[in-house]
């Protein structure tokens, strides 16, 4: 497992349907925000810093998984609740939970890569192992 770390959203007129729910790719918006809040939180620079010293330019997203179980509406304010299920050789799974107080509205769970750039053709990446030093902060 690794550290928690929460994200705070505050749910916007506009991230609703006319129904006044919240439109359902919101949340994998505030999923993809928060998982970068949770690498930075951890102590890792932000990936524009990375790609100059280590040549890792993010955590592209390879799957999605998420299970709705109560809505939201506007002028609420929700947490995502993100940690590191696991971590595998090149990948890790990242789960949310997204939370109105004590309520859990939402869970998902995201497998990412760490990547970077190929040398010889710059507009492909390639998934790179888990760098030690990174797994490192976030446990």
């Amino acid at each position: 497992m690794s550290k928690t770390i929460v994200y705070s959203v505050n749910v916007m007129f506009g991230d609703c349907d006319p129904a006044g729910i919240v439109f359902f790719p919101n949340f994998a918006k505030w999923m993809d925000a928060s998982s970068l809040n949770f690498f930075m939180q951890c102590g890792v620079p932000p990936w524009r810093e990375t790609v100059k010293t280590t040549g890792i330019i993010g955590t592209p997203l390879l799957e999605i998984n998420t299970k709705f179980m109560r809505p939201a509406t506007y002028g609420e304010t929700l947490q995502v609740h993100t940690s590191v299920e696991e971590w595998r050789d090149k990948v890790f799974v990242h789960r949310h939970i997204v939370k109105r107080g004590d309520d859990v509205l939402c869970e998902g769970t995201e497998v990412r890569a760490f990547c970077m750039r190929l040398p010889e053709n710059p507009d492909r990446i390639k998934a790179i192992p888990v760098p030690a030093d990174i797994k490192a902060l976030c446990v």
